[in-house]
């Protein structure tokens, strides 16, 4: 009897346990999406601000000359395997430039993109718009087929592009998935991206000023 007994509570306890898990995985099928934080970034010559979903991490940041870049990816990726990517990029002294636009770098982003799969390029303009009182453009590009990274695999992008008082910047939500001939520009996820990130906006450097930056905090 005793024995019994035994196996009786070991298969409660197992069948209390699984009970916990389904609920646990129905729990987490059902979660809100990751909250995002307020990132305000000294860039050139402005902050740069967009809201950073939570379970991004920063794992490259470089100045060289200048370009600036600072790349994020999903907590437990690394910089060589992951499969979304959020990237800001800062072009210093691009205003100066004769007909300079956002659309023309997004258009010159496209290209090395093209040029990366010319057989399965894809792009999709979304709109040129403001950011605060800023210039700016929005598309999706992919490509179907692509050989960086550890497997050829797909890779599309959110891409935002700014024009600043004197520099340009960029935004980039990337996301890797299997090879196919038709990358998933028209994805109604795109747009939601586009509206996780926001608000966007360039703020003035105020000198002696540091993080968290309380000029820039409350300008939407």
């Amino acid at each position: 009897m005793r024995r019994l007994t035994t196996t009786a509570a070991i298969f409660g306890a197992s069948l209390a346990l699984a009970t916990m898990a389904t609920d646990l995985a129905t729990d987490l099928a059902h979660a809100e999406p990751p909250r995002s934080f307020r990132v305000i970034s000294p860039i050139f010559g402005q902050l740069v601000t967009f809201a950073m979903p939570s379970n991004f991490v920063v794992v490259h940041e470089n100045t060289k000359g200048s370009h600036y870049i600072r790349e994020a990816v999903l907590k437990g990726e690394t910089p060589e395997r992951w499969t979304q990517m959020i990237t800001v990029t800062g072009e210093k002294g691009l205003t100066a430039t004769p007909g300079a636009s956002p659309e023309k770098l997004a258009g010159s982003i496209a290209d090395g993109f093209k040029r990366a799969c010319p057989d399965s390029f894809a792009a999709k303009p979304l709109s040129a718009t403001t950011f605060g009182r800023f210039e700016g453009f929005v598309a999706v590009i992919g490509c179907g087929g692509v050989d960086s990274g550890p497997a050829r695999h797909s890779e599309t992008a959110l891409l935002i592009t700014l024009k600043g008082a004197t520099d340009y910047y960029t935004i980039q939500w990337a996301e890797r998935g299997a090879e196919t001939d038709a990358p998933p520009v028209d994805d109604a996820r795109w747009q939601a991206r586009l509206r996780e990130l926001s608000p966007i906006n360039l703020c003035p450097i105020v000198p002696g000023e540091t993080a968290p930056y309380p000029s820039c905090v409350n300008k939407s």
